[in-house]
């Protein structure tokens, strides 16, 4: 998986995705990260289910590839998942597309692995569900367990909701007290913003700088298959002794691998 998603993001180039460059797509509002959090600092990612007015399945994906990336980029160093909120009101069948759900689910679950912590279906009506059976069978138990319907008639609704969030933060569409409309201007501002800062975090990983000169030669280390298990493993000639270790930056925290 490691590989597949490192194969993946070399081909891709996903950190090279910029706001300009998904800014037709998501003109209507359809998929945004608010500027909250949850309570334990998770990013929020919203879907609006009755903006959605792709026209073609490759720019929507890059669309979700930015979103991902741009809520990755926001992670506190305590927290490595993502929340979804997704907004039911006014859904049609014509909302949802299979094959972008297929792709969707292909990418989180093979390229985002884990990322997702947790996705709130909020009152999805009954014309979803038999939409929702035949997706389903894409999504690996993990996924599966990871998605929530909730109802604002529900009781538990509100429970589960401040538990999760700051009421007061939240929009009225998710039971919340903040009204205030989302600009698609002062939006596009941030994520600029957001761009430049994705620019200068891959700059200076990128630099020869933030990694010290114990890291061993490429040539020292080989992926060999396990014959006894499905797992590989890495094989290395040359591993750095415990006073070698490679000291990684990343934004303003310096992590030791």
């Amino acid at each position: 998986m490691l590989k597949q998603s490192l194969k993946w993001r070399q081909e891709y180039k996903p950190e090279e995705i910029t706001w300009d460059d998904v800014a037709k797509e998501a003109e209507t509002g359809k998929m945004y990260r608010p500027n909250y959090c949850a309570k334990d600092g998770r990013p929020v990612l919203i879907m609006r289910t009755n903006r959605q007015k792709s026209k073609t399945l490759v720019e929507e994906i890059k669309h979700f590839v930015y979103c991902m990336e741009n809520a990755i980029l926001n992670l506190p160093p305590n927290q490595e998942q993502v929340i979804w909120l997704v907004d039911f009101h006014g859904f049609s069948l014509s909302s949802v597309s299979f094959k972008m759900t297929r792709e969707v689910s292909h990418i989180l679950q093979k390229y985002y692995p884990q990322r997702l912590g947790l996705a709130i279906m909020y009152d999805a009506p009954g014309i979803f569900q038999p939409f929702f059976s035949m997706v389903k069978v894409l999504l690996e138990t993990e996924s599966y367990n990871k998605i929530k319907f909730v109802y604002s008639n529900d009781q538990n609704t509100k429970k589960t909701m401040e538990g999760l969030f700051d009421m007061d933060q939240l929009e009225p569409a998710f039971g919340g007290n903040n009204a205030t409309e989302f600009d698609m201007n002062k939006y596009a501002k941030r994520m600029r913003e957001e761009d430049n800062k994705m620019h200068s975090l891959w700059t200076q990983a990128n630099s020869p700088l933030s990694v010290s000169h114990n890291v061993p030669p490429s040539d020292s280390i080989r992926l060999e298959v396990d014959s006894d298990a499905s797992n590989e493993k890495i094989i290395d000639s040359s591993v750095p002794k415990p006073d070698q270790y490679i000291s990684v930056t990343r934004g303003d925290t310096n992590v030791m691998a």
